[in-house]
């Protein structure tokens, strides 16, 4: 454990949201008495595998070395538009005011990034060329998409195990594109803009230079990435992997800045399998919005949330997360892991 490290409970502020959090290490437990199972039963046919092309809707994207057909076999990164799909893509917004209340028409788009036809992968099992071509899919979608002037955001996240929402037990991750920002997504921009107008400088880069002064909460880094645990963290081994130049949009990542940021990712995740056993986990992308000015402020990122423990009626009714591991000690478990 680092020396000099406050073993008491404590509330910490998260400097982009101003969101209190409890570090409460009396309730933390060593990475292998967290519950890891993320197994999920094989139940009859899989719809992601190679040969079951059929049993999905047609490809939108497909990488195929050998050029073949379109939804047959041959393919090595597939995407798909989902099957029972949270938003649909026909129609318009059909905006309604009713008195106090508001609702539109659930207009977006939902896909399915399938990473490899091989059932039994992992996002970090896979070779680090295969998470760069997911990464590549991830912004050749987002791209286009961006081309629907209905939609206002796009958000990329990947759900492994069902304990984490994952419905399908190969790897994969979703696509959604939506009409409206996500709150979440809103206040982030808030709380960067405020710091902006205060420092005339990006939170998130402030974040990074302090975090790589100490070294405390960095988990590991490359030239052009940072993988880091949060100063205040919602979850244990909650991980942030950010670029350590600054940019506001994902999908403006040059060709071999995603090299190393598949590298990265790989690296960051292995980390957390190995260190926990094979936890389920949420991964997300956080980017800017498609209109708006948020270049000189925000910052993408992404953000590595096992799935350790679980909200009762504490979190429920405060909306504060009791979080029993210190980052300080998290990343120094992730750094010091061998993989």
């Amino acid at each position: 454990m680092p020396a000099g490290l406050n073993l008491m409970p404590e509330l910490r502020k998260d400097p982009i949201l101003n969101r209190w959090v409890i570090i409460s290490p009396d309730r933390g437990k060593r990475p292998h008495e967290f519950p890891t199972v993320t197994k999920m039963p094989h139940k009859g046919i899989c719809p992601f595998c190679h040969g079951n092309e059929n049993t999905t809707p047609p490809e939108i994207l497909a990488f195929r070395p050998d050029n073949s057909a379109a939804n047959s076999p041959g393919w090595t990164l597939r995407v798909v538009s989902n099957k029972f799909p949270a938003l649909r893509n026909e129609g318009g917004m059909n905006l309604v005011n009713d008195g106090l209340y508001e609702s539109m028409n659930g207009i977006g788009a939902h896909e399915v990034i399938i990473e490899s036809p091989d059932h039994l992968a992992e996002l970090n099992s896979l070779p680090v060329g295969k998470v760069e071509d997911t990464l590549l899919a991830f912004k050749l979608r987002t791209l286009d998409l961006k081309k629907d002037s209905r939609f206002q955001y796009i958000l990329i996240f990947k759900n492994h195990g069902e304990s984490a929402g994952a419905t399908l037990e190969h790897t994969h991750c979703q696509l959604i594109a939506l009409p409206i920002v996500p709150e979440l997504v809103r206040d982030e921009i808030a709380g960067a803009q405020s710091y902006f107008d205060l420092k005339q400088r990006c939170v998130f880069c402030d974040i990074i230079a302090q975090e790589k002064k100490t070294g405390l909460r960095v988990v590991n880094q490359n030239e052009r990435f940072i993988t880091l645990c949060p100063f205040a963290p919602r979850f244990p081994f909650e991980m942030w992997l950010l670029p350590q130049f600054h940019a506001d949009r994902f999908e403006d990542c040059a060709a071999e800045d995603i090299s190393m940021l598949a590298e990265l990712l790989k690296e960051s995740l292995m980390k957390m399998q190995v260190a926990l056993g094979q936890p389920a986990y949420n991964l997300v992308l956080h980017t800017a919005p498609m209109n708006g000015n948020n270049g000189r402020h925000y910052h993408w990122h992404f953000e590595i949330m096992p799935k350790l423990t679980k909200m009762a009626g504490f979190e429920q009714g405060t909306g504060f997360h009791i979080n029993p591991v210190l980052p300080e000690v998290a990343a120094e478990t992730l750094r010091n892991t061998r993989i």
